[in-house]
């Protein structure tokens, strides 16, 4: 088949990666070659990066900069240590710049519009903007911004998370490699750049990079339609950010992986349900955020919200790479 797909980020390239042997595909990317950069934390899971890029290739190892231990989490009356399992930082841009490798990629072209006649399938890989797809009748998105920061003599020499009040975001600083970090926040209230300028003002370093950007938190359900005509979502444009990280590397991969399925089996009009299924705990996660941040969270009538994102991440540490205890699951909601 003929396939068209716009975006050339994380989940667009792992989706062109995995379907390129079999079929006709093309990639739109809005940003030149030259000046093309990937934004988020670059923090993710070695374990579940390792199984997804062996699937095309690449040996993930290759792009890693920092492997954690531990990571600190500052409530505001104590402070966690929470033992890590392969959760790590690695060069993003360099990981899709090689699954941009041999494939047809249109650099520097904006796609509003979806050129439906010109392909069997068209992909809208444009995370937040979904530029293909309907909009979202109620959308749900912090809004962030992220520091890359040269430091002499880095604050923490590992993972480190803020909750900020309410648990409407946190603040994060993720350790690269020769004194660098990303440093970030992200607020419903955006508050977020205040509480990034005070962390600055504390521990100074060189900002070297900025970029900020809202992450969606909307689940899947919630942003219907998953495919309309011969255009289909894939990743953050459909919603597939875990919504207690604002966390998208690992889903948006995951996402592509079931679409290239779907493709292969000739059973896209499955697609949509099938992804509402997969991430269907994402949906409960989101309603315990919500319910947060709006102030209407009761422990007595939302506790089973509570333990269905404990259980969720306590079952798959693996792919979160940190233990899961439920006592300090609990420290933070009630933070």
């Amino acid at each position: 088949m003929k396939i068209g797909i716009v975006g050339g980020g994380v989940s667009g390239s792992y989706l062109a990666s995995l379907l390129e042997e079999k079929h006709d595909v093309v990639i739109y990317e809005r940003q030149e070659f030259e000046k093309f950069y990937t934004v988020c934390a670059w923090g993710t899971s070695l374990h579940e990066l390792r199984r997804l890029s062996s699937k095309i290739g690449l040996d993930f190892d290759e792009y890693v900069l920092f492997t954690g231990k531990r990571m600190i989490v500052q409530l505001p009356n104590r402070e966690l240590e929470i033992p890590l399992k392969g959760l790590c930082t690695f060069d993003k841009r360099r990981f899709v710049m090689d699954m941009h490798k041999g494939k047809e990629i249109v650099y520097g072209r904006t796609i509003d519009k979806a050129p439906s006649d010109r392909y069997n399938i068209v992909v809208d890989a444009t995370g937040f903007s979904r530029a293909l797809l309907p909009r979202i009748k109620k959308d749900y998105f912090i809004p962030t911004l992220e520091y890359k920061v040269r430091f002499s003599s880095p604050p923490f020499d590992d993972f480190m998370v803020r909750p900020l009040k309410g648990l409407c975001g946190y603040l994060w600083f993720f350790p690269l490699e020769n004194g660098y970090a990303h440093v970030g926040a992200g607020d419903y209230y955006k508050r977020h750049v205040d509480v990034l300028r005070e962390f600055m003002r504390e521990h100074g370093g060189e900002i070297v990079k900025k970029i900020g950007r809202p992450v969606r938190i909307a689940p899947p359900h919630l942003c219907q339609p998953i495919m309309e005509g011969n255009v289909i979502g894939v990743g953050e444009s459909i919603g597939v950010v875990y919504p207690a990280l604002g966390e998208g590397i690992i889903p948006g991969m995951q996402c592509a992986e079931l679409l290239a399925q779907h493709i292969e089996r000739e059973n896209l009009q499955q697609y949509p349900s099938g992804v509402i299924k997969k991430f269907d705990v994402y949906a409960k996660v989101f309603e315990f955020i919500r319910k947060k941040i709006k102030g209407e969270f009761s422990w007595l009538r939302d506790f089973n919200l509570v333990l269905s994102a404990f259980f969720h991440m306590k079952l798959a540490e693996d792919r979160y790479g940190m233990e899961i205890r439920l006592r300090d699951w609990l420290n933070v909601v009630r933070s």
